[in-house]
């Protein structure tokens, strides 16, 4: 039973649907709960240092890796930089693991998160692919 009380559900939130921007009857798209967790783990890691102007310190940094190599280092670097943006931009979570595998080919690397919703320990994974400009190994 992941929802205990109707309270739980309400601590995760609701939001405007960003990932895709859409109308529904004349009105933003809505989401809520899990997926507005979702939602804004998603949107902390796409969105770069500076990119808001109130909030220069707010985003996941990921953009300071676009051009380096795909290598065991990048990739390293890559999981740093999103347990730690995670931790600190979405309290509502605890990341169980981050795991990143490289895919030359499709220049990028994807990075695995598994993670916890502390209101409802429900367990949770969100695949994040991450293109890098560059390959070689």
């Amino acid at each position: 039973m992941p929802y205990s009380t109707e309270n739980n559900r309400e601590i995760l939130g609701r939001g405007i649907a960003f990932f895709p921007l859409r109308l529904m009857g004349g009105t933003l798209g809505m989401n809520e709960y899990d997926e507005h967790i979702r939602q804004s783990i998603r949107l902390i890691l796409g969105t770069a240092y500076h990119e808001r102007a109130m909030r220069p310190d707010f985003g996941g940094g990921m953009e300071a890796l676009t051009f380096e190599p795909m290598n065991p280092v990048t990739a390293i670097l890559a999981q740093l930089q999103v347990q730690t943006a995670l931790a600190k931009f979405e309290p509502r979570i605890d990341v169980l693991t981050v795991q990143v595998s490289a895919l030359p080919d499709e220049g990028k690397l994807n990075i695995d998160i598994i993670y916890r919703v502390r209101s409802t320990d429900t367990v949770y994974n969100l695949v994040y692919p991450f293109y890098i400009e560059r390959g070689g190994l």
